[in-house]
This record gives structure tokens, sequence and C-alpha cells, in this order.
């Protein structure tokens, strides 16, 4: 495995400012006891750079290194090795050519001697400092990462499951119609053939949207009226629909199929089994942030539902929650006579499907 560290998370150019300010700084320091600025400043900067340019290049080269050397050791040993040799070059070509060795000169061997130990002391430190900065920055970087990688992880769990929920609708009400139009069919009814025609095209024009977790309310609605169109053709004595849209809703987000449930569910628990029929009235209004939908039949009530009330709307309850969280709701509740009202509230977004 290869042993080299990312990208590091500060730029060359901020490294090399960091890098000059310490070495003036403590070039400054040696002036107070030793030679003029103009000697000792120059000689720190050179040696702050060639530490810093040897440690920067370990960063990255060798490509990988045995399996007992870490490369953070490479790195504190070479800056350290590169503080006495540094000095030497300085000093060596610093030496004029009919002059004696530094090493000669009690000054100049003190000079010497003075910049590499203070070099020693705090070259591997600074170097120390930004090898553990830059793991916590990486240590960051790579918490960041893994967060974004489980967002998307969960984001997808979140549309998978959307999905899930959309297909398990989506069935039951293709099933629902032609199990209609079946006993059309076996009762010899003459509107068999105009359901036939009317479903046919009803079918073509919504089952691309079946699968789309969010419509425009239009679309909904014009679900709804076919659907509710087809429901008449079945019992035209005994249901009546209404649809009161805001024209200020109809743009709004929608979830695919969701209107369509609530009604299905107020035609086969209301409608169906009650005697004199009823009738089913839509309506959809916007109130600044949010807006609502409501599904109302006059028809067999709550109390005397039929068993099973509710597993559709408990699979739309689960959409919501998936799809909006505590943002949107859905309640049912008994009618003021009779019937039951099934209420819709969520965020006033526009679609962009």
């Amino acid at each position: 495995m290869s042993d080299v560290l990312p990208p590091p998370p500060v730029s060359l150019l901020h490294r090399t400012l960091w890098c000059a300010g310490i070495s003036l700084a403590l070039g400054a320091l040696l002036v107070i006891d030793w030679h003029p600025w103009w000697s000792v400043l120059p000689r720190a900067l050179a040696l702050g750079m060639a530490a810093m340019l040897v440690f920067t290049a370990l960063e990255r080269w060798p490509r990988s290194l045995p399996g007992w050397l870490s490369r953070w050791v490479l790195q504190i040993l070479a800056v350290a090795a590169v503080i006495p040799l540094g000095t030497l070059a300085i000093y060596l070509a610093g030496t004029h050519a009919a002059a004696p060795p530094f090493w000669q000169d009690a000054d100049r061997w003190t000079g010497f001697l003075t910049l590499t130990v203070v070099g020693l002391l705090v070259a591997p430190w600074v170097a120390l400092a930004a090898l553990v900065r830059h793991k916590d920055a990486l240590a960051r970087h790579q918490a960041l990462a893994f967060a974004l990688e489980r967002s998307e992880l969960e984001r997808q769990a979140l549309e998978a499951r959307v999905q899930l929920l959309q297909r398990q609708v989506a069935p039951h009400f293709l099933f629902n119609t032609l199990a209609n139009l079946q006993a059309l069919v076996d009762s010899g009814s003459p509107q068999a053939s105009v359901v036939m025609r009317h479903l046919v095209a009803y079918l073509r024009g919504s089952v691309p949207r079946l699968q789309q977790p969010m419509v425009r309310m239009e679309e909904e609605i014009a679900l709804v009226a076919a659907y509710l169109e087809l429901m008449h053709m079945r019992m035209p004595d005994r249901l009546r629909f209404r649809l009161e849209i805001a024209e200020e809703a109809l743009a709004l987000a929608c979830p695919g199929l969701s209107v369509l449930t609530l009604v299905e569910n107020a035609i086969r628990h209301g409608i169906d089994p009650c005697e004199d029929g009823g009738e089913v009235v839509v309506r959809a209004w916007r109130e600044d942030t949010r807006y609502e939908v409501s599904v109302s039949d006059d028809g067999l009530g709550l109390a005397d539902a039929a068993p099973g009330l509710g597993t559709g709307l408990q699979t739309l309850r689960q959409r919501l929650q998936l799809l909006y969280g505590d943002a949107a709701s859905l309640q049912l509740q008994a009618g003021p006579q009779r019937g039951a009202i099934a209420r819709l509230r969520l965020p006033a977004r526009e679609c962009v499907v």
C-alpha cells in the first residue's frame, strides 16, 4: 500500500509565509547578542526555507516506504538533518577563498554553533506541529467526506423506500380499476365498452406518471378527475363528485397518487358500501407557505367502515414522512353529519418535475 499522504490542507504559499515568519523571528532574537541583522536574518531565512522544502518534498516522495518506517518520522529526521548540513553549506559558501576556514575563526565558529543548535531546537518541533495540524485537518476532511457519503447513501435509501411505497400504491389503483371494469363486463352492462375506451385512454396518459414521487397538483387532479369519471360510469346513480381547486394550488408539488389514494379510500369505504351512495368533494387551496387538500364524502362513515380502512392511508403517511418529515400531515376525521373527511397538509413548493 502506498504511504503517500494526500495533498496538504494548506497552500505552499501559506506554508512559505509561516516558515519565513518563524525564521525571521528567530533571526531577530539572535541579532540581539550576535552579528548584525543583515548577516543573521538571511542565514536564518535560508535555513528555514531549506527545512521547509525538505519537509514538503517528503510528503509526496518517495511514493512508498518500507513498512517499518513512517513518513512522519522520515520528515522529522530529514528536517533535523538539514539544519547542520544547511548551516555548514551557508558558512562554507560565505567564506572567501583567501580567508581561513570558519571553524578557525572563533566568532564565526560560535555563530555556526549557535545557528545550528537553535535550528535543531526549533525546526523539528515546528515540523511536528505542522504534521499534527496536517493530520487534524485531514481527519476533519475525512469526517466531512464520510458524512457527505453517508448523507448520499441515506438519500438514496430514502428515494428507494419512497419508490417502493409508490409501487405499492400504483398496482393497487390499477387492479381496483380493472376489477370495476370486470364487474361491468360480468353484469353485461352496456357501459362496459365505454369504460374500456376511457380506461385505455386514461392509462395511456397516466401510467408514465405513476412512478414519479412528485407531480404538479394540476396533474394529480386530472388523474383524480379521470378516476372519478370511471367510477361514475360504474355507479352513475350512486356517485356524485365535485372538484374545487384554487388556481394558485395547481402549480404546487404534490406526492404522486396521494390525492387519488384519498379519493379511492372515500369511494371504497364510504360511497360503495352505502346503499344510497353519496358525494365526494375534493378541495385544494393555499395558505401562505402551506396548502391543504381535503377529500370529504357523505357515505358510510368511519364507525361503520369496512375492515381494512386505513391501509392505503398508512402507506401514504409513510411516504409523507419520508418526503417531508414533520412538515406534512394527514388527518382523517368524521364528517359533520356522516361520512369522513381526509385532510392533507403540505408545504407550498413549486413543482420542478
